[in-house]
């Protein structure tokens, strides 16, 4: 757990976590087996703030950027910053991680919980007098700080965009992801009261699924199967959209309108004016916003007066706008 790898994500996203100073340097090693955890360390010489990231291992596009985003803001700051990278698997792997950024001296830590069960060691961190910054995961411990998305805004805007393309009747498939925790529940809230308020005869059909394209070819593939009419479908997640998207191609139907989407995928944008029938939408979540949370981190270290949450707002992206969000560089 506590082996040094120069190489961190490059067997998914070919991106090299090195250290944060320019001056600093490390060793290549290979990049870790599937299940392993990894860390990256840097070395700054004098005045430089410790900061621990804590991220998951990269089981999605969006993830594998929030790492790489944490990243290059650590070496934008490189004469302030010297900072440990890990990335981990699961609740018990991301805790040890806590521990020995601790035992390192982190001053602050930038975490991304995604799991159930980090409230008591985060909360432990806390106490200790180590300032922790959350990024889009909300969790119950005294005194964290947090920058996120607007989840409930998302699904509000969602629904506005279904509502303003086909109107306030029809069948609206809703694609939720249960074991995301609050984000799939607040991205649904959102969506059903907007839906309530605008559009009450419309006819809501739930189904859960995961935030991969996989799953979203393969259970898309079985709702439409069950489902001889469809109008929209109102997916929380830009992968899992990519999947929905292959099962209308694949299956031929031509009865779907729009497809909506979250993250901010490149190659969801790209597609967007390739379907000329079908309106497809992304409500931007950008992960640059950890970006923001390392911010967060430093700032308060400095002595800055800071909010205690940080909520970005909800940008949406279709085929009228994609051009704008083009990245050639970005890794998601």
């Amino acid at each position: 757990m506590k082996k040094l790898l120069a190489l961190a994500l490059a067997s998914v996203m070919a991106l090299s976590l090195v250290a944060c100073g320019g001056s600093a340097s490390s060793t290549p090693a290979s990049a870790p087996a599937s299940g392993a955890s990894s860390a990256v360390d840097s070395a700054v010489a004098g005045g430089a703030h410790k900061i621990g990231i804590l991220a998951p291992a990269v089981t999605h596009g969006w993830v594998a950027a929030v790492a790489y985003n944490a990243e290059a803001r650590c070496k934008e700051l490189a004469d302030q910053v010297d900072y440990k990278l890990y990335t981990s698997n699961n609740a018990e792997e991301m805790t040890t991680q806590l521990d020995d950024l601790m035992t390192w001296g982190a001053e602050a830590i930038v975490a991304f919980p995604q799991w159930e069960g980090m409230e008591v060691p985060i909360q432990k961190a806390l106490d200790a007098g180590i300032t922790v910054v959350n990024f889009d995961i909300e969790i119950a411990a005294d005194g964290v700080y947090r920058v996120s998305g607007d989840n409930e805004d998302m699904g509000v805007q969602g629904a506005k965009y279904i509502v303003d393309k086909i109107g306030k009747e029809g069948t609206v498939v809703v694609l939720e992801v249960p074991t995301s925790g609050s984000v799939s529940e607040l991205r649904k809230k959102g969506f059903m009261d907007t839906i309530a308020e605008l559009a009450p005869d419309m006819n809501i059909v739930t189904y859960a699924t995961q935030f991969t394209r996989e799953d979203g070819l393969k259970d898309f593939a079985d709702i439409l199967t069950s489902n001889s009419k469809i109008d929209a479908v109102y997916s929380m997640d830009d992968e899992t959209s990519i999947g929905v998207l292959q099962a209308i191609k694949e299956s031929g139907r031509s009865d779907i309108k729009v497809v909506t989407g979250g993250g901010g995928s490149q190659e969801y944008f790209k597609m967007m004016p390739e379907y000329k029938d079908l309106w497809i939408e992304s409500a931007l979540y950008s992960p640059a916003m950890v970006r923001d949370a390392v911010d967060m981190a430093l700032d308060v270290l400095n002595g800055k007066q800071v909010e205690k949450i940080k909520i970005i707002p909800t940008t949406i992206v279709d085929k009228d706008n994609y051009t704008e969000y083009l990245d050639e560089n970005s890794p998601y």
